[in-house]
């Protein structure tokens, strides 16, 4: 291989650099590897957000109706790009037809259909879906695959056991300067300042785009319990970003007894830093999540975090060290975790851990290891 010559990466997800874990994950990653001049990065993509001028871009068409055609269009233009430019290495990010390395950011379909959707019947869509993701496990026996989490592996080998060789689980990442840069007291300060709470409140942060699935009801119940038990202890408040229904959500915080120790700040599209260090600790008590970035940005903030068994960044938990794993249904066990980092010491000292934890999951840590599988798949070519 000349080593002058840049070498051709094909990084296929059908939206680029817009909203949503996955395709942060990638933009976050593609960019990095686009800084090593050894590399020629080209996006093949439906739609993109262009953040530099060093990746190229290549537009996949999409047949989105009827709705089944979705998934098998999108494999099957991104196949005919492939082998119209030629690249040297295809990373993917969605189900196509063959890659090298494939990133699993979701479970197998068949499995996210019956045993979290708990539907009875398969859509066309589904089936469809289905049956590329079967062609691309059993297209290329080569093929490397990166769930994003533990829960994700253990899913993927339960559906494709005969892969379970090439199964390596690689966490996403997060960016501590864009934490370590802000001074924490004037963000504490600002945020309370703008949402009327008070320096001595202790408040729990909640961050999400579903209120229902990430557990909202759960941390509402739970703040409940503990004012009915420690009305006089504590000065919990709850700080809750994202989408949802904020009218139904005051509704039930004020059913509970609660309505006055909430507040919603909505989306928030630039300086969420300012957010999670304006808190005291973190929860995310998801119905499921494959990984759920915000718990890892939490933790880079410095925070404690409780989270739910069915979040997949458990796998940097340790319970009681810098974060609790707990039944999402189970109130009782929520509200003690709470109470125990009412704590101002005990609060402290997980949360130098989780930031600790944070600074070995950078995204220039992940694409060190992103750069080494991609070193180690060309040099068998």
């Amino acid at each position: 291989m000349n080593t002058k010559t840049p070498i051709k990466i094909a990084v296929v997800i059908p939206k680029y650099g817009l909203v949503g874990g996955g395709e942060k994950f990638v933009a976050e990653l593609t960019e990095r590897i686009a800084q090593r001049s050894s590399y020629e990065i080209h996006i093949l993509a439906n739609q993109w957000k262009e953040q530099s001028s060093l990746i190229r871009f290549h537009r996949i068409p999409i047949i989105s109706f009827p709705k089944y055609l979705t998934t098998i269009s999108f494999a099957r233009f991104v196949e005919q790009k492939i082998k119209n430019i030629g690249f040297d290495l295809t990373h993917s990010h969605e189900r196509i037809f063959a890659a090298d390395i494939v990133s699993l950011h979701s479970i197998p379909h068949r499995l996210w259909v019956q045993d979290i959707r708990r539907k009875r019947f398969f859509s066309l869509f589904d089936r469809a879906t289905i049956w590329v993701e079967k062609r691309m496990v059993h297209n290329k026996s080569s093929t490397i695959y990166l769930p994003v989490s533990n829960i994700a592996r253990e899913k993927f080998i339960a559906e494709y056991p005969f892969v379970a060789g090439h199964v390596e689980t690689l966490h996403p990442g997060v960016d501590m300067t864009s934490f370590d840069q802000l001074d924490r007291n004037h963000c504490r300060k600002s945020i309370r300042t703008q949402f009327g709470f008070h320096e001595s409140d202790t408040v729990l942060l909640f961050v999400g785009m579903n209120f229902e699935l990430k557990g909202l009801d759960q941390v509402i119940s739970a703040m409940a319990r503990i004012k009915t038990t420690h009305h006089h202890e504590t000065r919990l408040k709850l700080l809750i970003v994202g989408k949802g229904n904020i009218n139904k959500y005051q509704k039930i915080a004020h059913g509970a007894g609660v309505g006055d120790d909430i507040r919603f700040s909505g989306v928030i599209k630039e300086k969420m830093e300012e957010m999670y260090l304006s808190a005291d600790m973190y929860a995310m008590l998801s119905a499921f999540d494959t990984f759920g970035m915000t718990v890892l940005e939490a933790m880079a903030a410095s925070l404690p975090v409780i989270i739910s068994h069915n979040v997949g960044a458990k796998d940097l938990i340790q319970e009681g060290v810098n974060g609790f794993v707990v039944d999402r249904e189970d109130i009782d066990a929520i509200s003690r975790r709470i109470l125990l980092l009412l704590d101002k010491e005990k609060r402290s000292s997980m949360g130098l851990d989780a930031h600790r934890v944070a600074q070995n999951h950078t995204w220039d840590i992940m694409a060190n290891k992103v750069l080494e599988l991609y070193k180690n798949i060309l040099s068998r070519k």
